[in-house]
């Protein structure tokens, strides 16, 4: 607090009879600017609408003169009537307005003293604190049944992140968190669920320090015929219109006879990144991994890891002494992360006996590449591998996608494949695909980030039969999910997967479960792809969006 000190010749009294200011509680009840409007002759709104137009008028009139008399080589200096009525009421209607606006904000900082005051101290005021002593959420805090643990976490005597151990109740300590964070941020997390969730089932495995749980709609597409079968697939977005087209897109493909996929690969990567002190040493190594006489060795190391876990092969790509080891195996019904990365270590770890001089410089080195969009991805597979086609019949193209297979196949060309190259795109020769897959990861408790290299695709349109009917397609060379682990355990998440048929492991054949959820999620993005481009093919799309994704509530009264 900052303190300044006038002569103490002059009593607070003698101040107040100085500038003739009322005593005691009045000298500080009433508004400055309720003061200020008292001593005008005219009415504060009346000045107001003077000065206001006065001062901008002012400005823009010596703005302009200033203007013409620098074109025409005119002094400036030399004014006339007009400019010098300018001026003044310039300056005149400036000086109203900063009294007008400066008497508050100045008093803000200084406090005038009071009759009792024995020292005549002016004292600045305090700056604002971010949260008052006592507001209704710390009020809260200190009411709940946990105030003692919660002033606690307050105080940073109980790390927040240690409460479920500290406590041995998720719940609680969630709830714990919660009011904590409200006490110290003045902000209510009232709209946001604490209870109904199972907070015990993501400890130590899905997240950390939870403080609620957001809710999502979960929209149902099909049925969606692929290879024979009928699926329900659960979409979780907040996207309207999305739901609805893809579902008309599965009405068409099995009104067409359905469609079918083909899985052409299935293996999860990862790729560390090794240095040697010379590129030739880091070479030995890279001839040494892609040496098949010595896979079967490195898979014994490697296949340690897990029971599911089963190395399939090696890539190494060098940047100077640097090497980057691409290694790819399967993993059963699970995405897989986990259990190649222990793998990948388990190899390492054997190939320091014969390579001492090795560094290590991440286990991950970007040539998986996991989460980003990458070429080797595009171009190796990473996770399942798949082709989704259909034939779509002519009159249903007319009947139910409302356009014709000649505009489809053309806008296909001009949109998803020259369009795309104009972009530069790596992977995004489709419409939407990442709209379905993020969806569908959502609703199934996959990684949503790994929607990045799951979301590759380039969607293809032909005409067959004579021109009459479409072939359409999916390629999708790294789609990333799994049936075990991670989100899949949690129920919302389960639930859906059990509406696919997928839940858990195949005890029948390990990681049948997982092919065909990817399966699935090729041919829903079919389904999608082929809605969307219909639509925009009959210029439908902002009609649509405009029908099924705009919404008149008033979201704020509905929260209240």
């Amino acid at each position: 607090m900052a303190t300044f000190y006038r002569k103490p010749a002059d009593s607070p009294a003698k101040i107040r009879r100085r500038f003739q200011l009322p005593s005691g509680d009045s000298a500080r009840g009433p508004s400055s600017v309720a003061q200020a409007s008292d001593a005008l002759l005219l009415p504060i709104r009346l000045t107001n609408k003077v000065f206001f137009p006065l001062f901008f008028l002012a400005a823009y009139f010596l703005l302009r003169r200033w203007r013409e008399k620098i074109r025409t080589s005119t002094p400036l200096h030399l004014l006339t009537f007009s400019e010098i009525v300018a001026i003044v009421s310039l300056f005149a209607s400036f000086i109203y307005l900063l009294g007008f606006f400066g008497i508050d904000f100045v008093q803000s900082f200084i406090s005038r003293p009071s009759d009792d005051d024995p020292d005549d101290v002016i004292v600045a005021a305090p700056a604002p604190r971010l949260l008052p002593p006592k507001t209704p959420l710390l009020a809260a805090a200190a009411d709940s049944p946990d105030a003692d643990i919660v002033a606690s976490v307050l105080s940073g005597a109980i790390p927040s992140h240690s409460l479920e151990s500290k406590l041995g109740d998720c719940r609680r300590a969630a709830s714990i968190r919660r009011q904590a964070l409200q006490a110290k941020i003045g902000c209510s997390l009232e709209g946001l669920p604490l209870e109904g969730f199972d907070y015990d089932s993501i400890l130590g495995q899905c997240c950390e320090m939870p403080i609620g749980y957001v809710q999502l709609p979960v929209g149902i597409v099909g049925p969606l015929l692929l290879d024979g079968r009928e699926f329900s697939v659960p979409m979780a977005t907040t996207e309207g219109c999305l739901v609805a087209s893809t579902n008309r897109g599965c009405k068409a493909i099995a009104m067409s006879g359905g469609a079918t996929s083909v899985l052409l690969r299935d293996g999860m990567t990862r790729a560390p990144a090794v240095r040697f002190a010379t590129a030739k040493r880091a070479a030995e190594l890279k001839f040494f991994l892609e040496d098949p006489i010595n896979f079967d060795t490195l898979a014994v190391f490697f296949n340690r890891s897990s029971r599911f876990a089963r190395l399939q092969g090696i890539q190494c790509a060098m940047a100077g002494k640097n090497l980057y080891v691409r290694f790819t195996c399967s993993t059963g019904d699970a995405m897989g992360m986990n259990m190649v990365s222990k793998g990948v270590q388990n190899v390492l770890d054997f190939l320091r006996n014969d390579f001492p001089d090795m560094d290590i410089i991440s286990i991950s080195g970007n040539f998986c590449s996991d989460k980003k969009p990458a070429a080797v991805n595009w171009i190796e597979g990473r996770g399942k591998s798949v082709v989704c086609e259909a034939v779509i019949k002519e009159e249903v193209v007319r009947s139910v996608l409302k356009t014709s297979v000649s505009a489809l196949v053309e806008l296909n060309m001009l949109k998803n494949l020259a369009g795309s190259a104009v972009a530069g795109a790596l992977g995004g020769f489709n419409a939407h695909a990442s709209n379905i897959v993020t969806a569908i990861f959502i609703a199934t408790g996959q990684d949503p980030a790994q929607n990045v290299e799951s979301s590759h695709c380039i969607t293809m349109m032909e005409p067959v039969s004579g021109g009459q009917d479409l072939h359409v397609s999916v390629t999708m060379p790294s789609i990333e999910v799994g049936t075990v682990g991670g989100g899949t355990q949690l129920a919302s998440q389960s639930a859906c997967l059990n509406l696919l048929g997928v839940k858990g492991a195949s005890l029948e054949s390990p990681g049948a479960n997982s092919r065909l959820l990817a399966t699935i999620v090729a041919g829903s993005v079919l389904a999608g792809e082929l809605s969307l481009m219909s639509a925009l093919a009959a210029g439908q799309l902002v009609k649509s969006h405009m029908k099924y994704n705009r919404s008149s509530k008033d979201i704020c009264k509905v929260v209240s």
